[in-house]
């Protein structure tokens, strides 16, 4: 099974055990991008401009989208090492890492068990860790609509919003956000969104050039948060974008592309201020 566009492939892989969704596109040096707690996305403008200069491997989350759940993945660890299998298995060699929001907290899983296996780490307005101020917003009390919404600092201005989250969305979409909420639920439910362990081991991340992105008016996890991380992982780079909230691939696009390909092509983080 397989769909295709002029720049990217949809396949179901036989991975690690499982039916796996994958989508790749684009040309250059390899980029996982894993996906928030909502579900895989499609394929957006971010990807498609940072598919100018990357080839981007975009799976779905065993129990998202089209891929098949796995009932022993009970945790985010979990899922962070059946990840590592999948990679052993489509053998990209070394490659940048990038992860959203729930998807940024399994990177960071990800990367703490294997640090050696990634070139560069980029984490996305991430959960994972319980901020020091503030709460992380809780997806499961509203509806997937609102948790959209909620998402952007100003979602009039973003051209994507409608096509992320239409005002009547068909009953298949709905369908799709409860199936991704529930999973996200059994993973990350308690403690809600973050793992206690998770800071004692982002030190192994000393030697991994990282880069944790966010908003700085993102309502959904707090700056704090990124704050913690910055100072968890030495010689990470907080990057903050302003006028924005928790999803600046899509709501400052522009901005979010060229701090992410100067950060990949760059020895140096100092030009990103």
């Amino acid at each position: 099974m397989s769909q295709t566009s002029a720049v990217w492939t949809e396949n179901i892989l036989d991975l690690a055990g499982n039916k796996v969704q994958l989508i790749r596109g684009g040309s250059g040096d390899p980029m996982l991008v894993l996906h928030d707690e909502l579900g895989p996305p499609g394929w957006l403008n971010f990807h498609e401009q940072l598919s100018k200069d990357f080839e981007l491997y975009l799976p779905s989350h065993a129990g998202y989208g089209k891929s098949k759940r796995l009932d022993w993945i009970m945790n985010m660890r979990d899922l962070a090492g059946w990840y590592l299998e999948v990679l052993d298995d489509l053998d990209p060699g070394p490659m940048t890492l990038m992860g959203f929001s729930m998807g940024g907290w399994l990177a960071a899983e990800m990367a703490v068990m294997c640090p050696d296996k990634f070139k560069n780490l980029i984490l996305v307005s991430p959960t994972g860790i319980r901020p020091p101020t503030g709460e992380i917003y809780d997806i499961f009390l509203v509806v997937a609509q609102q948790v959209l919404s909620d998402s952007f600092w100003d979602a009039s201005s973003v051209p994507e919003f409608k096509l992320i989250c239409p005002d009547e969305p068909s009953p298949e979409l709905t369908e799709f956000w409860e199936v991704a909420r529930e999973e996200s639920c059994r993973l990350s439910w308690r403690p809600y969104m973050h793992n206690l362990s998770l800071p004692n081991l982002l030190h192994r991340l000393k030697m991994l050039k990282t880069l944790i992105l966010w908003g700085r008016e993102d309502a959904i996890v707090p700056l704090s948060a990124g704050d913690a991380y910055q100072q968890s992982i030495a010689g990470s780079h907080l990057h903050i974008i302003e006028q924005c909230g928790h999803r600046p691939e899509v709501e400052k696009t522009q901005e979010f592309v060229e701090v992410v390909s100067q950060f990949v092509k760059n020895n140096s983080l100092d030009h990103l201020g």
